[in-house]
């Protein structure tokens, strides 16, 4: 799932069908996949200044870019080594920067994906699930991977941060937007995970969690002390830095949840994004 910054009403949701696209806050869809000839996409990012650009990371094809707000694509891989695209990051101050997360590392584009070169020393472990980029200094760069959490500050080597961390497959990561040395992981297995010092530590926060494959994690842009995970048993909510969590999937009638995305200026809109019934939207917190 995507949301335009700029119009918000705007929604692109990635399926093994291609892109899809609403323009009516997810009331109705429409394919959005011309010259995209890869079918199943993994991950989506937008250009947080320009949103008529975007990305879509695909299983085998590698990257794609829209420069008409997902009515064309056309494929970007030049200098790409793997054909599976994971995760997607764009800098937000400097988006002609743009990272991708694959099977084999990580790899990075300072030209707006027209070429793109390996950026991965120091990793260890190189199945890149999730990245993020610290939105008061982008140049701090955090990478989920396979092997656990790594960090790269100002364009330098990935160095692990993962003291605490006891379950390493990372499949979803997201930073408070007040705070960003307050980093959240989520884990294949071992639930959610906090970090306060940028990564340094890692504490376990799993109270009243019962799902502990966590698939997405979003942040309120407003209260950052809310935040909601996206599990294999539907969504979960906290309102105290993840310290509690509670179900909320009244009417959510598919529990796999692969995807959220959350209202930039009205966050108690969510959507979800599930495994085999579709996208669903709650406009009351859940």
């Amino acid at each position: 799932m995507a949301i335009d910054p700029a119009t918000p009403t705007t929604l692109y949701a990635g399926s093994d069908a291609g892109v899809f696209k609403s323009i009516d806050g997810g009331a109705n869809w429409g394919p959005s996949s011309t010259n995209l000839s890869a079918s199943y996409v993994i991950t989506l990012a937008i250009n947080p200044l320009t949103p008529s650009t975007l990305y879509a990371g695909t299983e085998g094809a590698g990257v794609f870019k829209s420069m008409n707000s997902g009515g064309t694509w056309s494929a970007v891989n030049t200098g790409m080594r793997n054909s599976s695209t994971l995760a997607l990051a764009i800098d937000p101050d400097t988006p002609s920067t743009v990272y991708a997360g694959t099977y084999g590392g990580v790899f990075k584009s300072t030209d707006s994906s027209g070429s793109w070169d390996p950026f991965r020393t120091g990793m260890t472990a190189y199945t890149v699930h999730a990245l993020a980029i610290d939105p008061l200094n982008p140049g701090t760069v955090y990478a989920g991977t396979n092997g656990g959490v790594f960090k790269s500050v100002n364009g330098g080597n990935w160095t692990g941060v993962n003291n605490g961390l006891t379950s390493p497959w990372i499949l979803a990561l997201a930073i408070d937007p007040k705070t960003s040395s307050t980093l959240y992981a989520g884990t294949e297995g071992g639930g959610v995970f906090k970090s306060v010092d940028g990564g340094g530590i890692w504490v376990e926060m799993n109270t009243d969690l019962t799902e502990m494959i966590i698939n997405a994690l979003v942040i309120d842009p407003s209260n950052p002390n809310t935040v909601y995970a996206g599990t294999t048993g539907g969504v979960f909510k906290s309102t105290n830095g993840a310290t509690t969590w509670i179900p909320i999937n009244a009417n959510l009638t598919n529990n796999t949840v692969y995807s959220l995305a959350i209202h930039p200026n009205s966050p108690s809109t969510i959507y979800a994004g599930t495994d085999s019934g579709g996208v669903f939207k709650s406009i009351n917190a859940g």
